[in-house]
């Protein structure tokens, strides 16, 4: 069999398939900095992977873009995602504890009790590391 190595359109590929290939890049970027990854079969205490550089494991959960989600909040967990391109990662609930008003009082956050952003916000430029 031949090797295709014809790169993959992110917008055609399917929603697990893009799980898939966000985990690849947020492993990749972190094993820059020494982290082994290894992905989760089910959602262990909300991660989608953990990364274990040392003596020290994170848990990571894997999301489009920048999420607050009240159902991560005091599990010690980081969210990751790619936004144009840059590997970004934060500790939830570093993110939440900053978060605005309008964003708690918000029908999303009220109803669902999660809020996300198509671009994220500069306020949360202290919290949020690029990796990759």
């Amino acid at each position: 069999m031949k090797l295709d190595l014809t790169k993959v359109s992110y917008k055609d590929l399917n929603s697990k398939e893009k799980e898939n290939y966000n985990y690849h890049k947020v492993a990749a970027a972190l094993a820059e900095y020494g982290y082994d990854s290894m992905r989760l079969n089910n959602d262990w205490q909300g991660a989608d992977f953990i990364a274990v550089r040392g003596n020290e494991m994170i848990k990571v959960q894997l999301k489009s873009r920048f999420t607050l989600d009240a159902k991560y909040e005091g599990k010690d967990i980081y969210i990751a995602f790619i936004e144009d391109s840059t590997v970004k990662i934060y500790l939830h609930d570093e993110a939440l504890k900053i978060a605005s008003n309008n964003i708690k009082d918000s029908e999303s956050w009220r109803l669902r009790q999660r809020y996300n952003f198509k671009q994220t916000p500069k306020r949360y430029s202290d919290v949020i590391k690029e990796i990759g």
